[in-house]
């Protein structure tokens, strides 16, 4: 299952974030994104925040019945997070920093590691310790020459780009080597969902799916 799942995620290739929803709101997020031909969703924990509303909207993604919808859990930052993670059904999970005891937890329970780093000694000391994947973030900041950089001498750890990552310029991350993305707002749009605009997100999804698999 792990493999699978991991060669999902790079088959894939975007990770839609999603962020700061009601479970209700965020099911009907899943499917129009599901139907505009999304396949990885990652529900962030908000930290000081109920924890609930991420894990109920992990299980209810996950209910939806589509068998090639991978749901992730995001913003892990400690085990007992990784823990309630893994109980509501995420395959994988995401954070912001390299916290050794969640990369643990991950490869003891069969889910998938992409913890976050930035520089070279982060990224090659997260891949140690388990990492499947390694999140640059926040990529945006030194953009998609720096991949490119680091490439040469980490070329043999799997990457993902999170961070202002938009439908323009996410062909330039994956031409800098990354495996994945992770998309937040440009794509899992809070603007759309409140206006119920659904079918739009469904059309914004489609058009960064088909952009991702032509690179």
């Amino acid at each position: 299952m792990q493999s699978m799942v991991l060669e999902s995620i790079k088959r894939h290739r975007i990770i839609s974030i999603i962020r700061g929803f009601t479970t209700e709101d965020a099911v009907r997020l899943a499917e129009a994104l599901y139907l505009g031909g999304i396949r990885l969703i990652e529900v962030t924990f908000e930290q000081g925040l109920d924890e609930q509303e991420t894990v109920q909207s992990i299980g209810k993604i996950g209910a939806l019945g589509h068998s090639d919808l991978l749901v992730g859990a995001g913003t892990v930052m400690t085990k007992e997070q990784a823990e309630l993670a893994r109980e509501a059904g995420a395959k994988y999970l995401i954070s912001p920093n390299t916290n050794e005891e969640v990369i643990a937890y991950a490869k003891a329970h069969g889910l998938i590691s992409l913890p976050g780093a930035m520089t070279p000694s982060e990224v090659a000391y997260a891949y140690t310790l388990g990492a499947d994947i390694v999140k640059l973030f926040p990529c945006s900041v030194l953009g998609p020459s720096y991949i490119k950089a680091i490439q040469a001498p980490l070329r043999h750890i799997p990457l993902a780009a999170v961070g202002g990552i938009t439908l323009d310029n996410m062909a330039e991350y994956f031409d800098a080597g990354v495996c994945c993305v992770g998309i937040g707002s440009n794509l899992a749009s809070n603007r759309l969902v409140r206006a119920g605009a659904f079918n739009e997100i469904t059309q914004l999804a489609n058009a960064y799916a088909a952009k991702a698999h032509k690179v």
